[in-house]
C-alpha cells in the first residue's frame, strides 16, 4: 500500500473513481454487491477501474455482507468490502455485516443514499442509514456530502476497521459520488490531509507478564489448552507450546484450522457440539491456556477455582470475560506464545495426562465414526461427513452453513495443516455457508472449495446464489465447487433444540420444509447434479463429484431423526426429550431406532484401566 498516491487519476475523476483509487491503496480490489441507481456512480467507477478492482454481482446484498467478511477470512485480502445501493438494499446487507462484526472481520461497507438536495423530502428509498448503521458500523460511520472529506473518510474508515477489526461505513449521496474528485484536499482551517499506511499492531507483551504468564503454566500436571481464531496463522507456536506444556487442546470452530485434528492430543471442538474428550479436558485440567478465543458456553469451561488461568488476545478488553484469568497477555499468538516458550524453557515431554487424553480422544473417534456407519432411513448423514473427511484433498476449502451441518463438521472432518475453513461463528446465521463459500473460491480459485449446508439454508439463499456460481465458475482456475445439501426436510437443529430444552415435540408447522430437487435445479443452470439417497451412493460419492469439470450439487436425502448428543447429556435434557417424544413427536419412531444405538456407541462407559 502506497502513502499519499491518488492512483494515477485521469482529470475528469469523479469522487467514486478516487474512492476505488483510494481503497486499492488499503487493499481492496474486490467490491461484493448488487447494482441501483443510489450507487451508479460507484458502479461507473468500478467499471473504468476495469483490471485494477473487481465487481462481484451476487443475487442479494446479505450475500455480499457475507462474502465480504468471509474474504478476509480465507485471505483473499486485509479489507472486505460491500457495495450497495439506498435504501432496501443497505437494509438487506445488514446482516451479513453483523456477522463480520461479531466474528472481528474488518469490513468496510459503501452504501448508496438519496441525492443530497433530495434528502429529508421523503424520496424514494430515502432511509435513515446513519440511524439504521450506528449499530454495526459503530466503530466508525460517516456521510460524504463534500468532495474534499473522500480521503480523510475512506481513511479513517479503513484504518479503524483493520485496528479495531471490525465493520466500518460510508454513506455516499448519489449525487456527490459523481461530483469532481478533490484527492488533494486545500491545505486551509477545517481540510484534512490523512495516510493510507496502516497502523502498526500490538504484538508482545511486556516481558515481566510472559514471565509470570510461564510462572503459572509451568507448574500444571494437567494443561489444557483452548484455541480460537486468534491463533490462526500461529498453528507452528501452537503445536510447540503444546508439545512444551504436555497439553491437551480443545479447539472453538473459528480456530478449527489452527491444529492438526489428526494428533491423538487434539481433542478436537468444544462446546454444545463439541467431542467428550474436549469436556473431558476441561474437567480435569489444573491450568488452562486460552489463545485468541471467546467461547461463551461458560458451562465447558473448568469450574471456577479449578484451574489457574492465562489468556491471549490482540484485545485486551476481552480478557477474563469467560474464565477468571490469572495472566492476560495483549499480544498477537505467534509472537507472544514465542516469546512464551523462551520463558518456559524445556519441556516435560510425553506425559501421562497425555496419554489419558489420547485414549480417550481415540475411543471418542472411534464411536463417532461407529455412528456414523450405523443404517438410518434412508442415509445417515454422518456418514457423509466421514467418508468426506477419508476423500478431502489437502487443499481443500471447506464453508460451512449453521445447523446440523455444523454438528457433523465438527465432529467428523479432521482439517489438517493447508486446508482454510470458516463459517458464521458468533452470529450463528443460517445462510452463510453459501457466501462463504463464493468468497473462499474468489479467493482461491485454484483450489477446491466445499460448501457443507443443511436444506433451510439452501432454501434461505442457497438455491439462488447457485446461479452466482453458474455466472462465474468457468474463470475459475479449478473448477471443483461441490455443495453438500443435507435434505431431511426439518429444521432439524432447532426441532432438537425444541425437544432438549423445552420439552415439545417437533412442531411441524414450524419445522418442516418442502421436498426440493436441488441436484436438478444445479442440472438446470448447467452445473452437475448428484442424488443420493442410499447408502450404497455414498460410497465413492466424494471422488466422483471431486473428479467433476465443473461445480456439484449433492442432494443428500437424510435421516430427519438422526440424534444430536451433546458431549455431556444433562439428566434434564435427556427427561425433557424424553417428555417430546411421549407427547406424540413426529419422528417418535426414527428417535427411538436411531437415539438407542447412537447414545450406546457414544456413551459407552470406559472401562476401568483404559
Amino acid at each position: 500500500m502506497g502513502a499519499d498516491h491518488d492512483g494515477n487519476l485521469p482529470r475528469d475523476a469523479t469522487v467514486a473513481d478516487y474512492l476505488v483509487a483510494r481503497l486499492a491503496e488499503w487493499g481492496v480490489h474486490r467490491y461484493y454487491g448488487y447494482p441501483g441507481d443510489g450507487i451508479n456512480g460507484m458502479t461507473s467507477a468500478l467499471q473504468r477501474a476495469e483490471g485494477r478492482a473487481r465487481f462481484i454481482q451476487v443475487r442479494h446484498e446479505e450475500t455480499a455482507g457475507f462474502a465480504a467478511g468471509a474474504h478476509v477470512k480465507y485471505g483473499g485480502g486485509p479489507l472486505g468490502c460491500v457495495v450497495v445501493t439506498s435504501g432496501p438494499g443497505a437494509i438487506h446487507a445488514l446482516n451479513g455485516l453483523y456477522d463480520a462484526k461479531l466474528d472481528h472481520q474488518p469490513v468496510v461497507a459503501l452504501l448508496g443514499h438519496t441525492a443530497l438536495p433530495a434528502e429529508g423530502g421523503g424520496y424514494y428509498q430515502e432511509v435513515d442509514l446513519l440511524s439504521l448503521y450506528k449499530d454495526v458500523a459503530s466503530a466508525f460511520l460517516a456521510q460524504l456530502d463534500d468532495p474534499s472529506q473522500a480521503r480523510h473518510l475512506v481513511d479513517r474508515a479503513c484504518r479503524t476497521a483493520l485496528a479495531r477489526r471490525t465493520v466500518t461505513a460510508l454513506v455516499l449521496p448519489s449525487d456527490v459520488q459523481d461530483l469532481p474528485a478533490v484527492p488533494h484536499p486545500p491545505h486551509a482551517h477545517g481540510y484534512y490531509h490523512t495516510s493510507a499506511v496502516p497502523s502498526s499492531e500490538p504484538t508482545v507483551p511486556p516481558e515481566a507478564d510472559v514471565r509470570r504468564a510461564a510462572e503459572v503454566l509451568r507448574g500444571g500436571e494437567r494443561v489444557a489448552m483452548l484455541v480460537g481464531q486468534g491463533a490462526l496463522g500461529a498453528e507452528d507456536e501452537v503445536r510447540r507450546i503444546a508439545d512444551r506444556l504436555g497439553a491437551g487442546v480443545a479447539t472453538a470452530l473459528l480456530g478449527f484450522t489452527a491444529v492438526d485434528h489428526r494428533q491423538p492430543w487434539v481433542t478436537g471442538a468444544i462446546g454444545l457440539l463439541g467431542s467428550r474428550p474436549s469436556w473431558q479436558l476441561m474437567r480435569e485440567c489444573d491450568r488452562l491456556l486460552i489463545v485468541g478465543s471467546q467461547m461463551p458456553y461458560s458451562e465447558f469451561y473448568p469450574p471456577e477455582g479449578q484451574a489457574r488461568a492465562v489468556q491471549i488476545d490482540i484485545d485486551g478488553s476481552r480478557m477474563g470475560l469467560r474464565y477468571p484469568t490469572e495472566v492476560n497477555l495483549t499480544g498477537d499468538a505467534g509472537p507472544t506464545l514465542r516469546a512464551l516458550l523462551r520463558e518456559l524453557g524445556p519441556g516435560p515431554g510425553q506425559t501421562a495426562w497425555r496419554a489419558t487424553l489420547a485414549d480417550a480422544t481415540g475411543k471418542w473417534r472411534a464411536a463417532q465414526r461407529e455412528v456414523a456407519a450405523q443404517p438410518a432411513d434412508p442415509v445417515n448423514p454422518q456418514s457423509l461427513f466421514t467418508s468426506l473427511d477419508d476423500a478431502l484433498p489437502d487443499d481443500a476449502v471447506l464453508a460451512v452453513d449453521c445447523g446440523t451441518a455444523t454438528a457433523w463438521y465438527a465432529r467428523h472432518v479432521r482439517v489438517r495443516p493447508g486446508m482454510l475453513a470458516s463459517l458464521s461463528g458468533t452470529l450463528l446465521s443460517m445462510g452463510g455457508g453459501m457466501p462463504y463459500a463464493l468468497a473462499a473460491k474468489f479467493a482461491h480459485p485454484d483450489r477446491p472449495v466445499i460448501a457443507l449446508l443443511g436444506d433451510g439454508a439452501m432454501q434461505m439463499n442457497g438455491v439462488n446464489e447457485l446461479i452466482t456460481v453458474a455466472k462465474y465458475w468457468r474463470e475459475w482456475a479449478d473448477p471443483r465447487f461441490v455443495v453438500l445439501v443435507l435434505n431431511n426436510r426439518d429444521l432439524a437443529f432447532v426441532s432438537w433444540e425444541q425437544r432438549s430444552s423445552e420439552g415439545t415435540p417437533m412442531f411441524p408447522d414450524s419445522q418442516d420444509l418442502p421436498d426440493v430437487a436441488y441436484h436438478k435445479w444445479a442440472e438446470v443452470l448447467g452445473l452437475g447434479g448428484e442424488l443420493v439417497d442410499s447408502p450404497d451412493r455414498v460410497d465413492g460419492l466424494w471422488q466422483r463429484v471431486l473428479d467433476a469439470d465443473r461445480p456439484v450439487v449433492v442432494n443428500a436425502v437424510v435421516d430427519p431423526a438422526e440424534l444430536m448428543l451433546p458431549p455431556h447429556f444433562t439428566a434434564e435434557q435427556a427427561r425433557k426429550t424424553a417428555a417430546a417424544v411421549l407427547r406424540g413427536d413426529s419422528d417418535r419412531a426414527g428417535i427411538v431406532r436411531r437415539g438407542v444405538p447412537a447414545a450406546l456407541a457414544t456413551y459407552r462407559p470406559r472401562r476401568r484401566g483404559r
